[in-house]
């Protein structure tokens, strides 16, 4: 076969081209520091090394939202603190009010004090993190849950907020706590039903805040209990007022001071001297209070003068029942800075985990992309030692002719 100098010629500088093209490629390959510089050096490789980057660019997403929701918690874990104290002062204000040497300036101090607590406690409520998200808007719907209504009854609080609370996932946390629950489901009374003094009574009689003996026996009837006085002697009767009918073996009961009364499952103390005429209201506690207005009776029960002894006794009532219902709100608070703060160590765990996740992602996409420079410069040079061998050959060659030798 003949080989006309020109294809010799052609074909070697065809077979430098692609020894320099191949060295150029390598060289970017070194100095990009990757094995996948561009899809078409590995298919198979390129689509696992996506897969890869999708899956951490997930994980880098939990981790930002991990931290939100970290910030969020830590934000409002601190307002349920500054809650409880606000709510532990506000217990002190109303015990000092049970005070019987304060007359009616003292106490009136007392309530603009509590007043001021009860400000306080409305602004943590709607307190709002870093992003201005409400810390206590529950599943969302305004960006001031707690709003005041005044008007007839006093400054009532209502819940605008959208009640419920989000669930925690294996990587995602809430970032915000329901606050209906926290501060607006405050259970009245002892829970199970509620003494309230008669509006007319004139005596001092009160009572304690009772107790439930037997919850199988609990009807859940509206009772009255009547004080008469008959022949001189002070007797008190019991009325199913559900039933308009007398409750048995408590009709036409001798009163004394500091006894138990019960019937029906439940049973409460009666202190002080009643006054014919004298009524005690038993309701079952079947709607719920809330923080704001269990410290607003207080206020209006302290800012009451003191008239008669009707008023101190029921000043006395009412304040009883507020401390045992702020205990009970006091309670939901703690419960809830409970919640943040074990959401609060759930991101510490996940934290670990996405780390973790992270590192294995990394790791995985280095296989696949990085190269190995030891390997790479290694190749790099065996390439270029090939070309410049190849050029000197080449160079050697091309001076190669017939004519040379013909004289």
């Amino acid at each position: 076969m003949r080989v006309t100098t020109a294809h010799s010629y052609d074909t070697t500088i065809a077979q430098l081209n692609k020894r320099q093209a191949e060295l150029v490629d390598q060289q970017e390959h070194i100095s990009t520091g990757k094995r996948l510089v561009r899809a078409s050096d590995d298919p198979v490789g390129a689509a696992l090394a996506e897969t890869v980057r999708n899956r951490l660019s997930r994980v880098q997403t939990d981790q930002r939202a991990i931290d939100a929701s970290r910030t969020s918690m830590e934000q409002a874990e601190a307002a349920l603190g500054e809650g409880s104290d606000l709510i532990q002062r506000a217990r002190d204000l109303i015990l000092s009010g049970g005070n019987a040497t304060y007359g009616d300036t003292q106490r009136k101090d007392l309530a603009n004090q509590l007043e001021g607590l009860r400000d306080e406690l409305f602004s943590v409520a709607n307190r709002q993190d870093s992003a201005g998200r409400s810390l206590f808007g529950g599943l969302g719907g305004s960006s001031t849950p707690f709003v005041e209504a005044f008007g007839g009854g006093g400054g009532q609080v209502r819940f605008d907020g959208q009640p419920g609370q989000q669930a925690a996932t294996d990587v995602r946390l809430p970032q915000a706590i329901d606050g209906f629950q926290t501060f607006m489901r405050v259970p009245q009374g002892n829970g199970t039903f509620v003494l309230q003094q008669g509006a007319s009574n004139a005596g001092s009689m009160r009572s304690d805040i009772g107790q439930v003996t037997n919850l199988s026996a609990l009807t859940g009837h509206d009772y009255r209990v009547d004080f008469a006085d008959v022949g001189g002697v002070m007797q008190y009767s019991v009325t199913d007022t559900t039933t308009s009918t007398p409750v048995a073996g408590q009709t036409g009961i001798t009163y004394q001071a500091g006894m138990e009364v019960a019937f029906d499952g439940l049973s409460f103390q009666l202190n002080g001297a009643p006054k014919a005429g004298d009524t005690l209201d038993i309701t079952p506690a079947d709607t719920p209070t809330d923080l704001f207005k269990v410290m607003q009776d207080a206020i209006d029960a302290l800012r009451t003068p003191s008239d008669d002894s009707g008023d101190a006794a029921r000043r006395t009532q009412n304040l009883g029942r507020a401390l045992t219902e702020l205990d009970a709100g006091h309670d939901r608070v703690l419960l809830a800075r409970g919640q943040a703060g074990e959401w609060l160590n759930r991101a510490d765990t996940i934290e670990n985990l996405l780390g973790d996740r992270e590192v294995d992602h990394t790791a995985e996409q280095s296989k696949l992309e990085d190269m190995d420079l030891v390997k790479g410069i290694s190749d790099f040079q065996s390439k270029q030692v090939g070309l410049e061998a190849a050029m000197k050959s080449y160079a050697s060659i091309q001076k190669l002719s017939l004519f040379q030798y013909v004289s």
